[in-house]
């Protein structure tokens, strides 16, 4: 685990150990399987287990560790069911969004999501990090874009596992080339004002994740539910 940072001690203590951990389960620097005790965790964030405690807690609401008996926790591996719901949920409101954008006719979105993708594009297969928050921030823009920014808030928080099997096929060969190519088509889409179309390249977008469960599973079997 890396240097745990300084806190913000202006701040509420349980939701900056909450993000600090997510975002470790996330990007797979916790794997699953990886124990995370309560003391040794107030011991590092130098707090009272308290806090800690209500952190793990609500990492256990969005299914990102196990909590067993005696208080021992360990990252969850990643549930494909979690990952299925998450992935029909952000599915449903995103061919909306793209709709409400294709007919809104918002020239300056649209070139800044070009630009957004160009940026990406520059990233593909030089730094996985800077490019999966690059992908986050097209995303976010287009919730933004469409005036409902906390329903991306939403869909983050109930795509925890759907995030780690991301993280877990971006490496794949030609992989961030083809997200490159996803957006594109979809802000052509847009810019064109043709919602079906965006529809559709979305659709196809979001799908590769779960299309390509059984190879991800069969290089990572320790980290995916059967």
């Amino acid at each position: 685990m890396n240097t745990i940072p300084m806190l913000d001690r202006t701040r509420q203590a349980a939701p900056q150990v909450f993000g600090w951990l997510r975002e470790a389960i996330i990007s797979l620097e916790l794997a699953p399987g990886t124990p995370l005790s309560r003391t040794d965790l107030a011991d590092r964030f130098q707090l009272s287990q308290t806090p800690v405690r209500d952190a793990l807690m609500q990492l256990r609401q969005e299914g990102l560790v196990d909590i067993f008996a005696q208080h021992a926790t360990r990252v969850s591996r990643i549930d494909l069911h979690s990952a299925e719901q998450a992935q029909f949920l952000r599915c449903a409101i995103e061919l909306e969004v793209v709709r409400t954008l294709a007919q809104s006719g918002d020239a300056a979105l649209y070139a800044r999501l070009r630009g957004m993708v160009e940026l990406q594009a520059a990233l593909a297969g030089h730094d996985a990090e800077a490019f999966i928050a690059a992908d986050q921030s097209f995303h976010r823009a287009m919730y933004e874009g469409a005036g409902v920014p906390d329903l991306y808030e939403l869909v983050r928080r109930r795509s925890g596992h759907l995030d780690r099997l991301r993280r877990l096929d971006l490496p794949s060969p030609g992989n961030p080339e083809r997200v490159v190519r996803d957006h594109r088509r979809i802000v052509e889409a847009l810019a064109a004002r043709a919602p079906d179309e965006a529809q559709a390249a979305l659709r196809a977008h979001l799908s590769g994740t779960l299309s390509r469960v059984a190879d991800i599973r069969a290089r990572h079997p320790e980290y995916v539910t059967a």
